[in-house]
């Protein structure tokens, strides 16, 4: 049976690739987009689908329509983005959860909220299991993306208390991939975009700082299983790929796959950059039967790949 699906943010990195995968398994698609981060480029090639609508819309303003299911994934990811206007960040994370949820009590359709790893702040806990409440500075400069994705899971668990509603909450750990933004300043881009430019490669901090890095593909098959779990489970889920590396290793491994002759350079560490990042992913395993599949190396490659072109 075919659902009518609406994904917000639906032209951006996460997004773009969701909607694919939700058009390919034969379902209606809505996707709406403000444009902050995503771009129409993202989600060309399926404006011919008869199955796929294309809407301007930012979710801090209510949106009236009728769908099954709900992906909530609006809301700059980067650091550089979201520090640009970080009151419109938390408006985009707390009112766009306002707005979704209201819309999902008043049609009964289920709904999946993106939250993100960035809620255990700098972790004294690793690997992250979902039980952990994190180490957030709710006054820092990255707290807009932070706290706000925190207000938000706070906002699903009581309208699922308080209204029934049938949630799903996702919690992301770095991804990487093609259609990721050349500019977002996240460090996978970044690295690639140095390298191909012949440029040195910025290491903030000694490098030693880690993360874990899941392919985009990976990450959206997780996502499409939590969403189909039994009415009940609610999450959170971490989803990310618990293979750590550390800066270093993976500025060495971009060198490596571009045949680039940068050199490393050293800068100073930013504030509240949380210095280890790995999720546990028992939990994932356990009720959704996933794992990650693409290694980093395949996975660099194809993200290499679609960057050179982007640049051609």
């Amino acid at each position: 049976m075919k659902n009518r699906i609406l994904v917000t943010g639906g032209a951006g990195f996460l997004g773009s690739h969701l909607c694919e995968r939700l058009l390919a398994e034969g379902n209606e698609v809505i996707c709406a987009d403000n444009y902050f981060t995503g771009s129409k480029e993202n989600v060309a090639h399926l404006l011919s689908n008869p199955y796929f609508e294309l809407i301007r819309h930012d979710v801090t303003f209510p949106l009236y329509i009728e769908v099954d299911q709900i992906y909530n994934l609006a809301c700059p990811a980067s650091p550089v983005h979201y520090q640009h206007d970080p009151v419109q960040t938390t408006k985009t994370s707390v009112h766009g959860a306002i707005n979704m949820l209201g819309l999902a009590k008043r049609v009964k359709a289920r709904i999946l909220q993106a939250s993100t790893s960035e809620v255990y702040g700098d972790p004294e806990v690793h690997p992250q299991p979902e039980e952990y409440w994190g180490r957030v500075n709710p006054i820092g400069i990255r707290s807009c993306y932070d706290e706000g994705k925190r207000c938000a899971e706070t906002l699903f668990f009581d309208y699922h208390r308080q209204h029934n509603l049938d949630i799903k909450v996702a919690r992301i750990f770095n991804t990487y991939g093609p259609r990721m933004h050349p500019n977002d300043g996240r460090v996978v881009s970044n690295f690639i975009m140095q390298a191909l430019k012949g440029q040195d490669i910025t290491i903030f901090g000694d490098g030693s700082q880690t993360r874990s890095f899941c392919y985009v593909d990976d990450l959206i098959e997780g996502f499409i299983r939590l969403m189909n779990t039994e009415p009940g489970f609610t999450g959170p889920v971490n989803l990310g790929n618990p293979g750590e590396f550390t800066m270093l290793e993976l500025a060495e491994k971009v060198i490596e796959l571009t045949g680039s002759k940068s050199k490393l350079t050293f800068m100073p560490l930013p504030q509240d950059d949380p210095k280890q990042r790995q999720p546990n992913i028992e939990l994932a395993k356990a009720k959704l039967g996933w794992e990650p599949r693409v290694n980093l190396e395949n996975g660099l490659k194809k993200t290499i790949d679609y960057f050179k072109n982007l640049s051609a």
